[in-house]
């Protein structure tokens, strides 16, 4: 695929487009300009982390559906070895959408389960857009049961827009496949690591989505709807999706504050698709501490403070105004 910018990467796009003229002249009239190319990639060094330093939670939603992101099975092949992929929901079929098998990080045996996109108009096809149907998640679930049996540990990997809405979901009774997911990850005894790689839509991220640590890529969201879906509800135009981006809370930070996230995995200067390997090397990394921590607990303490970090999610306080009492 071509280099692809984002709207408010222009800037960027303009300095390189610049380079690569320099570059050009340099190889074509073999005139020394080395100097100025040094400068130029400075500079756009320089713009590049001016403005992901100062990303609005819209322009952090396009960088999570950036076309060049890594995807999931992009990770699996950058930091797992030995991955026998585990097919078939022994009910209706082979969802494409979600894909989970066996793996090793580093010698760690774990079950790795993941959403997946597609790159071009028949694999996204395939896979229905990283949307999943009912039998998706009764897979996933088979294949994290397989790993509690095995005492291996569960990984996660999140980039989905929301489980598919469509009618054959419901004639399939996708809301009970899902309600069942999140039930029964509360019971395994095994440590789960879920991560949010890209997009986290709804219930079709959640569906995969219960684990002893959630970790977001620094550029990933997480949310109850996407910022276009709420914008139709609250304002009746998707124009209005970066005010609703806004006030959702979605990104990684925000995450963070309210507890809805543990950790943060940093990602290259750009985002993940500015160095893949980078980043699955990165991701792998606090995927593996996280685990090895996790490990540390008995399997009944695990259960116990699984259950107790997301019983505490969604507490609010109510505080009454104090009323000045009426004078005579």
């Amino acid at each position: 695929m071509a280099h692809y910018a984002l709207p408010f990467e222009k800037p960027v796009a303009e300095l390189e487009r610049k380079l690569d003229e320099l570059r050009h002249l340099t190889n074509k009239q073999n005139v020394d300009v080395a100097h100025e190319i040094a400068r130029m990639e400075q500079k756009i060094a320089e713009t590049r982390k001016e403005i992901y330093a100062k990303l609005t939670p819209w322009q952090t939603v396009q960088v999570a559906r950036h076309p060049l992101r890594p995807y999931a099975l992009d990770y699996i092949r950058d930091m797992a070895t030995d991955f026998v992929e585990l097919h078939g929901d022994r009910i209706h079929r082979d969802d494409r959408a979600i894909f989970g098998g066996l793996a090793k990080l580093d010698g760690q045996r774990v079950l790795i389960i993941g959403t997946q996109k597609g790159r071009d108009t028949k694999s996204n096809l395939e896979c229905n857009f990283g949307c999943a149907y009912p039998e998706g998640y009764r897979k996933a679930l088979r294949l994290m049961k397989l790993a509690a049996k095995f005492r291996l540990p569960i990984v996660t990997l999140i980039d989905t827009p929301g489980a598919y809405p469509g009618i054959e979901s419901e004639e399939r009774h996708i809301a009970e496949a899902i309600a069942l997911n999140l039930r029964e990850m509360f019971t395994f005894p095994v440590p789960i690591v879920v991560t949010i790689i890209g997009e986290g839509g709804s219930g079709g991220a959640l569906g995969i989505g219960i684990g002893d640590r959630v970790l977001i890529l620094q550029n990933a969201y997480y949310s109850v709807i996407s910022p276009e879906g709420c914008a139709a509800i609250l304002w009746k135009n998707r124009a209005y999706a970066d005010r609703a981006a806004a006030a959702l809370k979605i990104t990684a930070r925000d995450l963070l504050q309210m507890k809805l996230a543990d950790e943060i995995v940093a990602e290259p200067l750009g985002g993940a698709h500015a160095d893949p390997k980078l980043m699955a090397q990165t991701l792998k990394q606090s995927i593996l501490a996280n685990l090895r921590d996790l490990q540390t607990y008995t399997p009944e303490h695990l259960l116990k403070l699984r259950y107790e970090k997301f019983r505490v999610m969604g507490v609010f306080e109510e505080r009454q105004k104090a009323v000045a009492s009426a004078g005579p």
